[in-house]
């Protein structure tokens, strides 16, 4: 049976049900592909039938589970940042979460998916981005947008300097978390900085030292 017959099987098998472990498998494939071809060659200059042919499979098959490129894209965006967004989200009730803990939850994030923070550069953050509107539209208000609250919230504790501006702190915030991650090229051949488990700690914990000091009463 070929590949493309296979994808026809598969979904006729899996409509309405949980994709079975090999079925699963693949898809994770696929997408930590997709995650590692876009960053480094971009969106515009990636096809489906490179990702496909890396991953051993007809491009039938990518369409199948993910639909068109952007799709992938989008899909590849979410593997990443929705477990972050829901963290976040449980951290509003959570009242002993404190800025220290919501960068430790971005640089953690980074760490496992450490392409998506130059993923993002490209097809987010950078004017043209692929994926900049829908970012902004579905994502930014449940990501970025959730920062300023909890800045407030500590704020309104009098855990925080009075002339915090939480905006500000928020981009601030994110900025320390990611932009290592952004420059990791450079920063492991210049600066010599460790990205190994031992290094990820030490980030965490400069980090939230100058997070600390220059927002903490």
């Amino acid at each position: 049976m070929n590949q493309v017959n296979q994808a026809e099987t598969a979904s006729r098998r899996s409509r309405g049900r949980p994709l079975e472990t090999g079925q699963q498998d693949l898809r994770e494939k696929i997408l930590d592909t997709a995650e590692q071809m876009f960053t480094e060659s971009g969106y515009a200059a990636t096809p489906i039938r490179r990702i496909a042919d890396s991953c051993g499979v007809n491009p039938a098959l990518v369409h199948y589970y993910f639909g068109n490129k952007r799709d992938l894209l989008q899909a590849t965006l979410e593997r990443a940042l929705a477990p972050l967004i829901k963290a976040l989200a449980n951290f509003k009730d959570d009242q002993q979460a404190g800025i220290g803990d919501i960068s430790h939850l971005l640089i953690s994030m980074a760490a496992e998916h450490p392409n998506i923070p130059r993923l993002m550069t490209r097809e987010v953050l950078l004017p043209g981005g692929e994926m900049q509107d829908y970012f902004i539209e579905n994502m930014a208000p449940r990501l970025g947008g959730a920062l300023p609250e909890l800045v407030k919230r500590e704020k309104s504790k009098g855990q925080l300097r009075d002339d915090l501006d939480p905006d500000f702190a928020a981009l601030m915030i994110l900025s320390m978390s990611f932009f290592p991650f952004i420059a990791r090229t450079l920063a492991e051949q210049v600066l010599d900085i460790d990205f190994t488990n031992k290094g990820i700690e030490m980030l965490n914990q400069r980090v939230a030292s100058l997070l600390d000091k220059g927002m903490s009463k």
